[in-house]
């Protein structure tokens, strides 16, 4: 089998300009706690066949997050990952036992409307923030991020009301986020997506990331906390609208 750097749907202009936004897009969640993902993704989506977005967007995400985790290692909250963890194994194992198409503009709206509220809504009661809570979280996001890849706003937003100190948020979210990614090669491998085809893109946007999430760490060091969580706080703002306007603007439901 021949081995090519290349999909035959990727020109090398495109998956240039794709590898400088994985450096841009993680050094904004390196330094702003969230948002990167996200605008990878809708960058993907304009360039890239649609069924190839949401599995390559989850093992570049997987990759990002992985390096971004082990360079914060020392600040990762890991009472919360220890609670986090299972969550990701029920919802990603009933998301591909499932594997339906659920209606985007449902799962928009409601990660949209939730995001906004745990960004300004009062705070939610401290026992929500337990292990159960946690658990329930983190298995209802793995669940729904089979299918939109759009959860990673919400899972900051619940992450960035348990720690003040913005390393914390930053590296507990990241080591969230790769375990929520993990699953997704083997469930989309299982469906039929053929990752080999897309293996050296797939490595080479990890590697460009990792040195964007280097240079973000670099200017995180450089805010104050205060800073970060006003910053953190519009953008997953931006965020939720967004997906707010996706959902309103759907054709159909």
């Amino acid at each position: 089998m021949e081995l090519t750097l290349l999909p035959d749907s990727l020109s090398v202009p495109v998956a240039t300009f794709l590898l400088a936004c994985s450096v841009l897009t993680s050094m904004i969640t390196a330094s702003l706690g969230a948002g990167g993902g996200v605008l990878l993704l809708v960058v993907m989506a304009t360039w890239m066949p649609p069924a190839a977005i949401i599995p390559v967007h989850g093992m570049i995400q997987l990759g990002s997050n992985g390096g971004r985790a082990l360079l914060t290692r020392k600040q990762v909250d890991w009472k919360v990952i220890a609670a986090f963890a299972p969550g990701v194994v029920v919802g990603a194992g009933l998301g591909a036992w499932l594997l339906v198409d659920l209606p985007a503009p449902v799962w928009q709206l409601t990660i949209g409307l939730f995001v906004l509220y745990l960004c300004w809504g009062p705070p939610l009661p401290r026992r929500s923030f337990g292990n159960t809570g946690i658990f329930l979280a983190s298995g209802l996001t793995s669940f729904v991020s089979l299918f939109v890849g759009a959860t990673g706003p919400l899972v900051a937003a619940f992450i960035k009301q348990i720690h003040i100190d913005r390393f914390a948020t930053v590296a507990t979210f990241a080591t969230a986020m790769t375990l929520q990614h993990a699953p997704k090669a083997l469930v989309f491998s299982v469906a039929g997506f053929v990752f080999p085809d897309w293996l050296p893109f797939i490595l080479a946007m990890i590697a460009s990331g990792f040195a964007g999430t280097w240079l973000g760490l670099h200017l995180l060091r450089s805010l104050s906390n205060r800073w970060f969580h006003h910053t953190f706080n519009v953008v997953l703002t931006l965020l939720a609208l967004r997906l707010l306007w996706q959902a309103g603007s759907a054709s159909s439901w």
